[in-house]
């Protein structure tokens, strides 16, 4: 009996499913104001979908510019042995932050900035980062070097008169 009452239920269900699949595709097919509400739906989605990419990226602009505000107040060492362990402490941070998932990227992007502050050849740095880091975190990343003009990117014969 109850083998039966599963049998049941399921057909039924399936049925409904596929009734309404039916119903639905009848609707699509031949009715012009049907199709007009799916569009104006359809639309109405995408433009949702728009304005909450361009919140969640305008709230991620304002999270890398407070965390780089307070970065430069934090400040960062000037003896070369302090820079050296600082640099090797937030890279070892950055890359254990990059394990824990997506959720912590702004955080491992914070200690690759820093210790890209610190050290002396950031061109090169950068292009470790290219190969080593994951590319939403580099993302992040590349956005906190473009919003700090003090990190010298360019090598020495990149810049400079005559170059163009």
């Amino acid at each position: 009996m109850q083998t039966q009452t599963i049998i049941t239920t399921t057909a039924a269900t399936v049925l409904t499913l596929g009734v309404d699949a039916i119903y639905f595709d009848y609707k699509r097919r031949n009715d012009p104001e049907f199709r007009k509400a799916l569009r104006r739906d359809r639309k109405k989605y995408v433009k949702v979908q728009k304005q909450q990419e361009a919140a969640a990226s305008a709230q991620q602009r304002d999270a890398i510019a407070h965390a780089l505000l307070q970065v430069e107040i934090e400040g960062f060492p000037e003896d070369v042995d302090q820079k050296e362990a600082f640099f090797m402490n937030e890279v070892a941070q950055g890359e254990g932050l990059c394990q824990e998932g997506p959720e912590r990227a702004l955080d491992a992007a914070l200690c690759f900035y820093k210790a890209l502050k610190v050290y002396p050849q950031p061109k090169d740095l950068i292009s470790i980062y290219d190969k080593t880091v994951p590319k939403h975190v580099l993302d992040i990343l590349a956005e906190m070097i473009a919003s700090d003009g003090s990190i010298p990117i360019g090598g020495p014969g990149e810049s400079g008169p005559g170059v163009e």
